[in-house]
């Protein structure tokens, strides 16, 4: 299965922490990571191994947002902060719709991200 993780500048540090917190269920054989450049290289530095696109501001977000619409990306972590602008957020709003219309689940902060994984763990 293929999970994407984003996270916005602001909220990179607390998606490593979750990426932690979790790699019990992360590191299992059948799931895959992908995620934008700058959050890629934050995961791989902690152990994880992650098929890096490019970062968000450079199209990383319309890549990943490819996928899932290829029904290759099956969940999507994006850990966005809401306090502050991005200048791709007619990106970000695209993912978003493409999840939507293909009823991929996202999560937009860690309590749902914790909850979509510990579901998945369940269905396991």
């Amino acid at each position: 299965m293929e999970i994407a993780i984003i996270a916005h500048d602001g909220k990179k540090a607390d998606m490593v922490q979750f990426l932690n917190k979790n790699k019990e269920i992360l590191f299992k054989e059948h799931i895959k990571l992908i995620a934008t450049g700058t959050t890629g290289g934050r995961a791989e530095a902690v152990g994880f191994k992650v098929k890096k696109m490019l970062s968000g501001p450079q199209g990383g977000d319309a890549q990943i947002a490819a996928r899932v619409a290829e029904g290759k990306t099956k969940m999507v972590l994006f850990f966005k902060d809401p306090n502050s602008s991005h200048a791709h957020e007619p990106d970000i709003s695209m993912l978003i719709r493409i999840c939507d219309v293909h009823n991929v689940p996202l999560a937009t902060n860690e309590a749902t991200a914790q909850l979509l994984l510990l579901g998945l763990d369940e269905l396991q």
